[in-house]
């Protein structure tokens, strides 16, 4: 117990006196999930929209293999990802094999069907009565799917957030096709790993805390969201 309470403290010290092993990580994971977020929104929200207007009986295999992939173990998405990407892969050629690319593709084929599934759901539950409402006042097809992704916006928005909630924590998909090299494919969830290992365990702890802390502010942040929402 006094070895973990220690720990804690040492993990404070680390965060308020800025230590540069522990902001580059902390740095690089949010730039790789930062980025891995961004384009698995581009796409996921898209086809999550578009598969939520159309009727479920024409999209129902697309629902079912989207579902599926919401579910994919990490391990698995990082082992096929590898794959493809290794020196005998049909991508090997691009060389992003251990690089940050590799592992923001990774994220992405992980975060962007939960977007996807999530808002297909969100404008499924609202599309056709508000689609209904806005072509009796007038509105085309264009300004009627764009109504229903407005008002779809908290789920849209609850999405996001979950898809970056499942990344941004996420450890066996990076750590196979980056490598956990260091100052360079090194991220939160690896270093803790590695730093656990090595009975390092202020650094792991600090680097939990500040996990838990994004984890608290991105929560916050969507929960204001869906209160303001409701207000309205």
């Amino acid at each position: 117990m006094s070895s973990l309470f220690e720990g804690v403290i040492e993990a404070f010290r680390l965060i308020v006196s800025l230590d540069p092993d522990l902001l580059h990580i902390v740095f690089l994971s949010l730039s790789i999930s930062g980025a891995a977020i961004i384009i698995g929104t581009l796409l996921g929200v898209p086809l999550g929209a578009y598969l939520g207007l159309k009727s479920e009986k024409k999209t129902r295999l697309i629902n079912k293999l989207i579902f599926t992939l919401m579910g994919t173990p990490p391990v698995v998405a990082g082992l096929i990802i590898y794959l493809l990407f290794s020196r005998m892969g049909p991508l090997g050629v691009l060389g992003l094999l251990y690089t940050p690319w590799v592992m923001i593709i990774a994220q992405v084929s992980l975060a962007a069907p939960i977007i996807a599934g999530l808002t297909m759901v969100g404008v499924r539950s609202i599309g056709n009565e508000v689609v209904e409402n806005a072509r009796s006042l007038g509105a085309g097809p264009a300004l009627a799917t764009w109504t229903v992704i407005r008002e779809s916006r908290i789920a849209i928005l609850g999405a996001v957030i979950t898809g970056f909630g499942r990344i941004i924590a996420e450890v066996g998909a990076v750590m196979i096709v980056g490598g956990n090299i260091a100052g360079k494919t090194r991220v939160m969830t690896t270093a803790i790993v590695l730093e656990t290992r090595k009975g390092n365990f202020e650094l792991a702890i600090g680097l939990g805390l500040i996990l838990l802390m994004l984890s608290f502010i991105v929560n916050s942040f969507l929960y204001n969201i869906q209160r303001g929402g409701k207000n309205n």
